[in-house]
């Protein structure tokens, strides 16, 4: 890479640094911002960069059959880039450095743009869960995206791809280390500091120059175990390597200056003639050197208070195991033992199981940490060492390697059996990708089908599915209502309006439906017929939880013009439809970080949705509403021979979960055609899909024409109109596009 290219992306790349995977939280004074502020100049850079790495690729990919492994933030947006010329292209990302929590990631202003661009790829690595999970934390608060574990796999669904996370440490380069480990000269360097620290006990850090990587705690705890341990005056030795700062700023140089400090006060007060506890190496160690020093150290300390993987305690262990005795000088191969001090912060940590772990912030507790290692019996040690060396040397960075390259393979071979297609703009890109058996629902078949049954069930949603998400107050046309009256006089029938609203809501717009059945709030109230008392699905819930929650919601809504709280029953719902969706979709994210929070320890489940936020008991969904209806029918002798089921949302999606798997379950009878339609073409758990609304009340006009009428179903003559008489055009019933989340 060129210097300007190196230059380029550290500068850009600064402003994300600061607040995440390298500096875990803390803003810091660097190049690419002055005072620790993002600089819009500066992400335009990095974009650029990534720019040029991409038009790079172009050249010389075979987007057919190539694979591509992104490394790093440092080119966090290169997978928008490739997706947006290759929709099938198969890319990898790994981040070598921490995820920031959600409470820190937020503040950054282009959150959701690096969120999506890594969404962009088919696998993302990271090297602890704890990093992992702050990812997935901020697609659910920040996205609304979930992620899914099955047979040991984390996915993210993505527009209907499945983006695969995986957690894999990374290892270090097994021959490159012992190819110098084999050199004369390393051989003579070990010498020369095994003549230099004869009789005393070395502690080793090797640290870059770095406000995060805690060098002066560590000073301070081996100033604090010479206190409390005067045994070791005399006898341990702190050598601790600062490898010269990446950056430039204020911050290192103070850094430098509090180190430097902190060693001349140290040695003054423990040191004698021919003993200093301290020795500061401040400047660039040449490997053979630093190998050497690893080779003569009884413990390695690592007190960084927020890292990437850190891979120091690793090459150590190496180092103290040398290469085979049979190839070996004694200087080199030396005892196969080993001790570390490392802090609970660094990535590799939760991977060396024989590893003393720190709180670098508590420097007591440190201190003890130091001498209990250094203290330790040498079969401690020796047993503490083959344990780790076994890890280290089994999984190294070809395995790293090989096992990221498999799991990327799996992740992507279904790339070119999905049809798939590009939409958004900029950093808003994304590949939609369907299920190669999603079709468009064909009349003639499902009215074939409905022709030969003689139990069906019918589950229909309301908003976006049979009227427009026009306004709350949507009610059904005549026409609607007499089609769906139709349907309901066929005894071989059973209809449902499944929906998010409320009992009096739809009660009401339903009233001249006399044998129509209605779910209200998402199943939790239910009726079969108009005249039956209304039951619910669960025992009466704790509604306290509504105390805490509505407040935070009207806080938002005072703050949000346009934006109102629908109360229900069991269930509160913020919408946000004819706020500004700009600011309201921001307050919506706020909202349910805040709520989840609030009700962290309540029976509730918050969710979000296009244009809404709602709060409502757990255990209680369409799809759970549906599976008991069908398995009532069966009871009642009526078990199902066809199943219909229309919506278009993210709520209906447990309802064509749940009917998808209603066979095998035995609730419906075998062979059952299953008609779980969703409404516009998009990602979903339903096989088939309508356009618009029209088409569904279309559909749904084709099947009451075929129905057979109970004549003592107890319609009302005005309401029994035939159907074949209906005008459904655009003229009678205004249709639209336009659809939201939580009818």
């Amino acid at each position: 890479m060129s210097r300007s290219y190196t230059n380029l992306l550290d500068l850009a790349a600064g402003n994300f640094a600061a607040l995440g995977p390298a500096g875990g939280g803390r803003r810091r004074d660097n190049g690419a911002s002055a005072g620790g502020r993002f600089e819009r100049a500066s992400w335009e850079a990095y974009v650029l960069a990534n720019k040029h790495f991409f038009e790079k690729i172009v050249e010389v990919i075979n987007p057919e059959d190539d694979y591509v492994w992104v490394h790093d933030y440092h080119l966090m947006a290169l997978p928008t880039f490739l997706r947006r010329r290759f929709n099938r292209l198969r890319i990898g990302f790994f981040l070598h450095s921490p995820f920031p929590s959600s409470e820190i990631y937020r503040s950054l202003p282009v959150r959701e743009e690096i969120l999506r661009t890594m969404l962009n790829c088919d696998l993302i690595g990271f090297h602890t869960f704890d990093y992992a999970r702050h990812f997935l934390s901020c697609c659910s608060r920040m996205l609304g995206i979930e992620y899914q574990s099955k047979r040991g796999y984390i996915g993210l669904d993505y527009y209907g791809r499945t983006v695969g996370i995986k957690i894999m440490p990374v290892g270090i380069h097994m021959g490159q280390l012992q190819s110098v480990l084999r050199l004369p000269e390393m051989q003579q360097k070990v010498a020369e500091l095994r003549q230099q620290f004869e009789g005393k006990t070395v502690l080793l850090g090797v640290d870059d120059t770095d406000i995060f990587k805690g060098i002066n705690l560590k000073l301070l705890a081996f100033e604090y175990m010479l206190k409390t341990h005067p045994k070791w005056w005399g006898r341990a030795v702190l050598v601790q390597i600062a490898n010269p700062a990446r950056g430039k700023g204020k911050d290192i140089e103070s850094i430098r200056a509090e180190i430097q400090d902190s060693c001349e006060r140290i040695n003054r007060e423990f040191g004698q003639s021919g003993y200093s506890p301290i020795v500061l190496i401040d400047r660039n160690v040449p490997s053979v050197e630093k190998l050497a020093y690893y080779t003569v150290a009884e413990c390695v300390v690592v007190t960084a208070v927020r890292d990437g993987m850190n891979l120091t305690p690793y090459e150590y262990v190496v180092c103290r195991q040398g290469i085979p005795s049979s190839e070996s000088a004694p200087e080199v191969s030396g005892p196969r033992k080993s001790m570390l001090v490392v802090s609970e912060f660094i990535g590799c940590s939760p991977s060396l199981s024989g590893a003393i772990r720190i709180n670098p912030w508590n420097v007591e507790s440190t201190a003890e940490s130091l001498n209990e290692a250094i203290s330790m019996s040498e079969r401690d040690k020796e047993l503490r060492h083959e344990k780790h060396y076994r890890y280290v040397s089994t999984h190294d960075v070809a395995y790293w390697s090989r096992s990221f390259i498999q799991d990327l393979e799996r992740a992507c071979k279904d790339h070119f059996r999905k049809p798939c297609w590009g939409i958004g703009l900029g950093f808003g890109f994304r590949v939609v990708a369907l299920d190669p058996n999603f079709s468009k629902l064909s009349f003639d078949s499902i009215i074939m089908s409905y022709g030969r049954s003689k139990s069906r069930a019918i589950f229909l949603d309301y908003d976006g599915t049979l009227v427009p998400q026009a306004s709350l107050y949507q009610k059904p046309s005549e026409e609607l209502v007499s089609i769906i009256n139709t349907l309901c006089s066929d005894k071989n029938n059973i209809v449902f309006i499944v929906s998010g609203r409320s009992k009096n809501s739809l009660g009401s717009m339903f009233s001249s439906c006399p044998i129509l059945g209605i779910a209200a709030e998402h199943g939790y109230f239910l009726r079969w017929t108009r005249d039956e008392e209304w039951q619910t699905s669960t025992q009466s819930p704790d509604i306290g939880w509504m105390q805490m929650a509505e407040p935070v919601m009207n806080l938002y809504t005072e703050a949000t013009d346009g934006s109102y709280i629908e109360t229900k029953e069991t269930a509160l719902v913020w919408h946000h439809r004819d706020a500004d969706q700009g600011f309201a979709s921001s307050q919506a994210k706020e909202m349910l970080d805040h709520l989840e929070s609030v009700l962290a320890n309540e029976a509730v489940s918050v969710k979000s949705g296009q244009f809404i936020v709602e709060v409502k008991p757990q255990g209680v969904s369409k799809g759970l509403i549906a599976e008991k209806i069908l398995a009532s029918m069966k009871e009642k002798g009526q078990q199902a021979d066809f199943v219909l089921c229309i919506g278009d949302d993210r709520s209906d999606e447990d309802m064509f979960e749940n009917i998808a798997d209603a066979m095998k379950k035995g609730i419906v009878a075998p062979k059952t055609p299953l008609f779980a339609c969703t409404v516009g073409q998009k990602p979903s758990k339903a096989k088939f899909y309508l356009d618009d609304t029209y088409e569904v009340v279309s559909m749904l006009s084709a099947l009451a024409e075929v129905s057979e009428p109970d004549p003592t179903a107890g319609l009302t003559d005005d309401l029994a109109t035939s159907v074949s008489s209906l005008d459904i055009g655009d003229e009678q019933i205004q249709f639209s596009n336009t659809r939201i989340e939580g009818s």
